[in-house]
């Protein structure tokens, strides 16, 4: 009895020991590749020693796996592939999630994730899923020290298969060293963790335990060793596709054929250039617009492949926004302007032609990453007729333009970066020119416990013969580990600073500075997995003149409970009258707009996605003191899982503003017109998938997005004081706007790499001033419009220049 207390302490030590301690395994090298068919026979895999005894790290930290759901994994290697042949032990195989969709989507599914590291720094890992389905999904993963960056748009080609057996399930993957980047070191030793998930059970495992409170997921990796005398090969991949589409519009009906290809070389072991000749990115998801009155140009998504996959060091800084390469010509407006007597615009494209891309990345074994980037576009014309004479005249709206992006960002300590970025847009002629240079710096503690970040950044914009230069400077000092943490933050751009030529800035000329302080456990309770409390307070100046803008504090908290039921709520108040410089839209940048403070709260349920139905539901309500205004917005989505391959998701978004005040134009006299108005949005978005197998689905997207703005009689002129005058401004400002689209794609995978693309699409643009129309005649003068038809294919075709060169001496 007396020994208990010391074997309890000796059994705790040796559980926080193998906590901490590396992790290490050894491949083997066979002569013999294993088949990857998911089942584990070949003889590869005998009297290899496994990778095991994976602990748990969410929802809790530090339990072993049971038994009756451990797993092993084995890892061999030859010349050309490194593989892994999995036995994930489950005492229920039979209630093994089985939800099907698309690459790269993980659904209800159970999960094998490996992760290599070849490099062994802890910062940059590769990830490889396979899912109880056999669908794949793949990822670039890095960290700074108070962020985690996961990349799911990149891809690459691998092999894997699974099979269910009677205590659990198998996974064998073949992984060609052309998916990886690594040194022509004789003897290698990467980083590796294997992470395990149970969807049923929401539970996650790792060979390395990873402490979620601290620190990023690439620092906790093991090792693997034994790796010796394997060659980087030589890495070139081709991407050649042939597309073609029928459009039909206004009864008429026009084709469109191309073709082209990506290429994908390995300039050497890390470093691989990424080229798109001839682009067609007639395929592209659309994009969610919406009725836009504020002064801040709306952000898109960007959905094209080229400028999703591997962009990570391109993203640094957040001075690279790729929607602008191929966005509208910077004279798109100018064409009106440039009219004579009896002219008229009869054409005038709204996006430019990419002629091509190309991008060089890479981070070498010192950390030093290395990016670069550049597109070329063609010029772009409107056409100008002479309504009596009929002879038309071009007008360009967009020159040659060069854009090139350049980064360096070096690695150190496992958790910190310095990076240099610049962006450059150069235009023939006398369009305007713009270069940004960036210097961003993310260090952390060796604890990963405090964090210092921020940049310094300076524009230059050429136009007109006239230089003009800026800058913006940001400083973040935080506490990001533990269950309490705290940061202080400081934001200054200047009213000069100006990067939207190739990046995207909403508004300059302010200060920020705000603190957060926040309080999440990391453990379950009887009740919660986990809930997270933060407060955040606000201040907000006009940098030049410097004056008050607002103050505000936000309150924040998050819950979910131990059934996966996920609940919140939000409150945030101004602390005083709001001075807006921004709303006004004034070339003076003395011009505010005054109004009363106001506060908004909003909650939000999130019900267990495991169910066949399940359901969010986010309700807000805002309101200014002493005023009229008003604001009620709620989401509502349902989605329900018909079987394991037919999935729906709704979501109804309704929004209501009473009495809001703003900018409704400008005289001529520079007189500033506002508005008291009423708005009311309705989105309607349906999605659907249809998987018919691991490599083939059928998809739905569908959006109808309504809004519509009736102001009153009486309209406004804006004062010095920066309140509101009586004005007889008295002209319909009245809107009534709808955007419709509708999707409908299919995918065929039909080999690693290769891909066939259907796509039906129909979409409606309308805007006019019929406000007062409820929604079903609002629904009639929407399809009173044309509608405009596509229906496209397109055939792109893997082509591995080493599985090639095989494939020709084998013929030979």
């Amino acid at each position: 009895m007396k020994n208990i207390p010391l074997l309890c302490i000796l059994l705790l030590t040796s559980v926080l020991y193998s906590q901490n301690a590396k992790k290490s395994t050894n491949a083997q090298r066979v002569n013999n590749a294993p088949k990857i068919d998911g089942k584990l026979d070949d003889s590869a895999w005998l009297n290899v020693e496994p990778a095991k005894d994976f602990i748990m790290f969410e929802p809790s930290s530090g339990i072993p796996e049971p038994e009756n759901r451990k797993t092993t994994v084995k890892i061999v290697y030859d010349d050309k592939a490194i593989y892994i042949g999995a036995y994930l032990y489950d005492d229920a195989p039979g209630e093994i999630p089985m939800q099907f969709g698309n690459r790269d989507e993980i659904g209800q599914v159970d999960y094998l994730q490996v992760n290599f590291n070849p490099n062994n720094d802890g910062q940059n890992d590769t990830e490889f899923i396979v899912m109880s389905t056999g669908v794949q999904a793949d990822s670039k993963s890095s960290n700074s020290s108070n962020s985690r960056r996961k990349d799911m748009s990149w891809s690459t080609v691998w092999y894997s298969d699974v099979s269910v057996v009677d205590d659990g399930w198998i996974v064998e993957m073949k992984i060609p060293y052309a998916a990886l980047r690594f040194s022509n070191d004789e003897v290698q030793t990467w980083g590796l963790n294997i992470l395990r998930n149970f969807k049923k059970q929401n539970e996650s495992y790792s060979w390395n335990f990873i402490d979620r409170t601290k620190g990023n997921y690439p620092q906790y990796a093991g090792e693997i060793r034994g790796i010796e005398n394997i060659q980087p090969p030589t890495r070139i991949e081709f991407y050649p596709y042939a597309a073609g589409a029928v459009n039909l519009y206004d009864g008429e009906t026009s084709t469109i054929s191309s073709i082209g290809m990506d290429l994908k070389y390995g300039l050497d072991e890390t470093f691989t250039l990424d080229a798109t000749l001839i682009p067609d990115f007639g395929q592209t998801a659309f994009d969610n617009q919406e009725l836009n009155l504020g002064p801040f140009e709306q952000r898109f998504e960007e959905r094209r492949t080229f400028f999703t996959e591997g962009t990570e060091l391109f993203n640094k800084g957040r001075l690279f926004y790729s929607r602008r390469i191929g966005n509208r010509p910077t004279r798109y407006y100018d064409a009106e302007d440039d009219l004579e007597q009896n002219e008229e615009v009869v054409e005038n494209p709204n996006t430019v032609k990419m002629l091509n891309a190309v991008k060089v990345s890479g981070r070498t074994k010192k950390g030093l990453g290395v990016g670069f980037f550049n597109a070329i576009t063609e010029r772009t014309y409107a056409t100008i007729k002479d309504t009596i004479t009929n002879e038309s005249r071009k007008f360009m709206t967009e020159s040659l333009t060069n854009y090139n992006v350049m980064v360096l960002d070096q690695q150190f300590n496992r958790n910190s970066s310095v990076s240099i970025i610049n962006t450059n847009t150069f235009r023939e002629g006398d369009f305007r020119d713009a270069n940004v240079t960036g210097l961003l710096f993310d260090i952390a503690d060796k604890n990963n416990k405090y964090n210092v970040s921020g940049n310094f950044k300076l524009s230059n914009v050429n136009e007109d013969s006239n230089r003009t230069q800026g800058i913006s400077s940001f400083l973040n000092l935080e506490k990001n580990s533990g269950n309490i943490q705290y940061s202080f933050a400081a934001w200054m751009v200047d009213e000069k600073y100006d990067i939207n030529d190739l990046g995207f800035l909403r508004e300059n000329n302010t200060e920020r500075y705000w603190a957060n302080l926040s309080y999440e456990i990391f453990e379950p309770t009887n009740t919660f997995n986990t809930y997270r409390f933060s407060i955040n307070p606000g201040i907000k100046y006009q940098h030049d003149p410097h004056e008050f803008s607002s103050a505000d504090i936000e309150f924040e908290s998050f819950f979910v409970t131990i059934d996966r039921f996920a609940f919140g709520a939000d409150f945030s108040t101004l602390l005083g009258d709001e001075y807006d410089f921004r709303e006004a839209r004034s070339s003076d940048p003395s011009v505010y707009f005054r109004q009363n403070g106001g506060f908004q709260a909003g909650v939000m349920v999130s019900s267990d996605y495991r169910k066949k139905f399940a359901y969010d539901i986010r309700p807000n309500f805002a309101k200014r003191y002493d005023d009229h205004f008003e604001e009620y917005q709620i989401n509502i989505s349902p989605r329900y899982r018909f079987t394991d391959k037919f999935n729906m998701v709704y979501e109804l978004n309704l929004g209501k503003t009473l009495n809001e005040k703003g900018r409704v134009t400008e005289l001529d006299d520079e007189t500033i017109i506002f508005g008291n108005r009423d708005k009311k949005t309705i989105e309607n978005v349906l999605t659907s998938n249809l998987s018919f197998n691991r490599k083939s689905t059928l998809a739905l997207a569908f959006r109808h997005y309504w809004s519509t703005v009736r102001y009153d009689e009486q309209f406004y002129s804006l004062n010095d004081s920066g309140l509101l005058d009586p004005h007889p401004y008295d002209e319909n400002s009245d809107i009534n706007y709808n955007v419709w689209n509708l999707d409908l794609s299919y995918v065929w995978e039909f080999a690693p790499g290769s891909q066939l693309i259907g796509l039906y699409r129909n979409s409606i643009f309308d805007y006019n001033d019929q406000a007062y129309l409820d929604f079903g005649d609002n629904l009639d003068e929407l399809f009173s419009q044309e509608i405009g038809h596509n229906i496209s294919l397109k055939l792109i075709y893997y082509i591995d220049y080493n599985n090639a060169k095989t494939w020709f001496k084998k013929k030979a």
